[in-house]
């Protein structure tokens, strides 16, 4: 499975990046991550791509990181998916407000409503 991964440099979005790296060494899926700046992240796109290649070197996944630059990294990731054949986007995102409901950042939501590709959401 060709899968592209959507980092941001968010809790969860990190914790897609680990699960998603568990998953490509048991299953041997081509994995490319794709790094963008998420304004709702405390991190800058440096820091979230090295701590991605990090990640990735200590996994022994073998995983290509790409750089998303621009203002619109949602449309960026379902372009990518489409253009380049992707079988699955996996992306971190979903919290629980205090009545229950699924709060999504508004990358995850626009990459959710647009993309025809598959997606996984952890959270």
């Amino acid at each position: 499975m060709n899968v592209l991964l959507g980092v941001g440099g968010s809790d969860l979005s990190y914790r897609a990046l680990d699960e998603t790296l568990t998953r490509a060494s048991e299953t041997g899926d081509d994995l490319t991550v794709a790094v963008y700046e998420d304004d709702d992240a405390d991190e800058g796109v440096e820091t979230v791509s090295r701590r991605v290649r990090e990640r990735i070197e200590e996994s022994g996944v073998e995983a290509t990181i790409r750089r998303i630059e621009g203002s619109s990294p949602g449309s960026d990731l379902v372009n990518i998916a489409e253009s380049e054949d992707f079988d699955r986007i996996v992306l971190g995102g979903g919290n629980r407000s205090p009545l229950g409901k699924i709060q999504l950042g508004s990358i995850v939501e626009f990459v959710l409503l647009n993309a025809q590709t598959p997606i996984t959401l952890i959270r």
